[in-house]
């Protein structure tokens, strides 16, 4: 079982770079790529938010749940 992160989908559909998202959010760049990635062991829910917020979309927009 695993959590994929559709961030790169979200951001290509809202026309975004990663740095843009990055900046208005208030998270280093490094840190949004290992959200990206998959590499993050966590999210907070106020970082969860604010992606929302920013690209107006849902958190089962960015999280998908896909067993293995």
């Amino acid at each position: 079982m695993s959590i994929v992160v559709n961030l790169d989908v979200m951001l290509a559909r809202r026309k975004m770079s990663s740095l843009e998202l990055a900046e208005k959010i208030g998270i280093t760049p490094a840190n949004l790529s290992i959200l990206k990635t998959g590499k993050a062991k966590a999210v907070r829910f106020s970082t969860l938010e604010a992606i929302c917020k920013e690209l107006d979309c849902q958190p089962g927009d960015i999280l998908e749940f896909v067993e293995d």
